[in-house]
């Protein structure tokens, strides 16, 4: 259960700060077709949406955390990790949770939306394997 809370841990904050710094870099670099720390109510609860997205985070985390001990060692894990974060959350998020949202599949598959998702999920991928070697979790 305590692994599981560090994934959590690790996911969440790694959404705070090195997600939310790409897309801060990917938005004055003009690319980003939206901005960081959007604290805009999303809806049912009302939680701004950094927020939310730092708790969907954290539950990419705690996936993270059940098969970070696959990837390489080294150097290779790093890779590993933005590989995982660029990957997994970006294609949940452009082929479910756009759909649901009513929002097209793939965001209309706008050139600068897939890269700012691949980029911002990569960096919190690597983000959330930096907090889990600062959680002492590896």
């Amino acid at each position: 259960m305590r692994r599981l809370l560090f994934g959590f841990i690790a996911g969440f904050f790694a959404t705070l700060i090195f997600h939310q710094a790409a897309v801060y870099g990917l938005g004055q670099l003009h690319i980003a077709p939206f901005g960081a720390f959007n604290v805009h109510p999303t809806r049912p609860f009302g939680v701004p949406a950094v927020l939310s997205l730092a708790f969907w985070g954290g539950i990419w985390g705690i996936l993270y955390i059940l098969i970070h001990k696959s990837f390489p060692s080294g150097s290779g894990y790093w890779l590993a990790a933005f590989l995982f974060g660029a990957i997994a959350p970006s294609l949940v998020a452009l082929m479910v949770v756009m759909p649901m949202k009513g929002l097209p599949m793939g965001g209309g598959w706008h050139p600068p939306l897939l890269l700012t998702a691949f980029l911002v999920n990569g960096a919190w991928g690597i983000g959330t394997g930096f907090f889990l070697r600062l959680l002492g979790s590896r």
